[in-house]
């Protein structure tokens, strides 16, 4: 395996959540839902919080029913709302201003807009005109990676140079209120939010290629078989602490700032259909779908992603020190665990986050990348994965390393 000698780096993280939230249970009170068998999805999530914006209420105390059009223009005004604050908390962790971005790429998945967030961003935040732009629309919890690996090798072109990533999606403007188990799932998980990364190469750059080994500390490079068991080095529980959101309290010394030093895809195509979120005639509307068999898909297909993301780095899963992993839901994260092997402290930041906003899709794994900076853990010469799964379906990964 072949590295530039200066891979970009995040130098900035950011998030953004809408000012309303509610819990499970004001969820099913809110909508009067007393069908046993959605009130147990809801209250068997492991969710305990979520952003979002509700339909208006009517003089009866019911929610109204949103048309498509009100819900496209929720996830416009939510949306640039959410994208701007992440962006500008970003910028203030990476020490920026707003004159510095010369690419700014925008993911969602919750509404299509033409211009997309890219151009309305770059209007709204009075960026310069010459900024580069991508939107990444329509491909769902995956699709933060897939656009980082845009960003990255955007900075790793222009080195010297600010590219932003921001993850936008506004879930409460893609719901179907019908009570039926299709549209319960769905409504039981996702949460609005938003996160943004900004990513830069060094401006002093070298035209040759080199190995990992000669990128990372030697002493870091641990050879599977000699190296501990995951689960011997398990500390505790979920080291959050339980009930409600809690701020993110930035400690962060150590080894700040991770390089991105490749990425892997896996798609499963026979499981294309899982994961969709598609026009449904009955109610006039885009609506998600998620197969009940997604846990287990993912689950089986992790560790062929992961064997591919580490093949010819001469690193193995336990010289992994930190998992960045997308909140998927209870059931794919316990997936996941499963077969990779971490411990519950490996997925701390991920349960973490689901149980605080949700699944806020393309922006999760933001949310815990968040987090983990925040604990000032990571150390020089230590690696990380950072994984996201959606339609497709999909698996992407990404190795850093601090």
């Amino acid at each position: 395996m072949k590295l530039t000698a200066n891979p970009p780096r995040i130098t900035g993280i950011g998030t953004a959540v809408p000012k309303t939230s509610y819990t499970q249970q004001e969820m099913l009170d809110e909508f009067g839902i007393t069908d046993p068998r959605v009130r147990s999805i809801f209250l068997n999530s492991a969710i305990e919080r979520r952003g979002l914006t509700l339909p208006p209420l009517l003089p009866d105390g019911s929610r109204a029913m949103e048309t498509q059009g009100e819900l496209l223009q929720k996830h416009r005004v939510n949306g640039l709302a959410m994208g701007r604050e992440a962006i500008e908390a970003c910028l203030k962790d990476a020490g920026a201003s707003l004159e510095d971005i010369r690419y700014l790429c925008c993911t969602t998945t919750t509404g299509l807009l033409t211009p997309g967030f890219s151009a309305l961003l770059i209007k709204e935040l009075g960026l310069d005109v010459h900024t580069s732009r991508l939107d990444v629309v329509g491909m769902g919890c995956n699709a933060g990676l897939n656009a980082l690996t845009a960003v990255a090798s955007w900075a790793n072109s222009h080195p010297g140079e600010l590219a932003v990533l921001v993850c936008i999606e506004a879930c409460s403007a893609a719901y179907v209120f019908d009570g039926t188990m299709r549209s319960s799932v769905v409504n039981s998980l996702f949460g609005d939010g938003s996160g943004a990364v900004a990513v830069m190469a060094p401006a002093v750059t070298e035209a040759v290629s080199r190995p990992l080994a000669a990128v990372a500390p030697a002493a870091s490079v641990v050879p599977v078989e000699d190296a501990a068991p995951v689960e011997d080095a398990e500390p505790a529980e979920d080291a959050a602490p339980a009930g409600g959101s809690a701020p993110v309290e930035q400690a962060v010394p150590a080894g700040s700032d991770p390089a991105l030093l490749r990425f892997s895809s896996c798609i499963i195509p026979e499981a294309v259909g899982a994961m969709r979120y598609d026009w449904d005639d009955t109610h006039g509307k885009f609506s998600f779908y998620l197969d009940p068999e997604v846990p287990y898909v993912v689950g089986a297909h992790a560790e062929i992603a992961l064997d591919r993301l580490l093949e010819g780095t001469g690193l193995g899963r336990s010289d992994i020190a930190h998992w960045v992993i997308h909140s998927g839901g209870k059931k794919v994260i316990d997936a996941v665990r499963a077969n990779l092997g971490l411990s519950r402290h490996d997925v701390r930041h991920t349960t973490g986050v689901l149980r605080d906003h949700g699944n806020v899709s393309s922006g999760s794994f933001l949310f815990s990348y968040e987090r983990l900076r925040a604990e000032g853990v990571t150390a020089p010469g230590e690696f990380g994965v950072f994984m996201t799964m959606g339609p497709g379906s999909t698996i992407e990964m990404a190795l850093v390393s601090w």
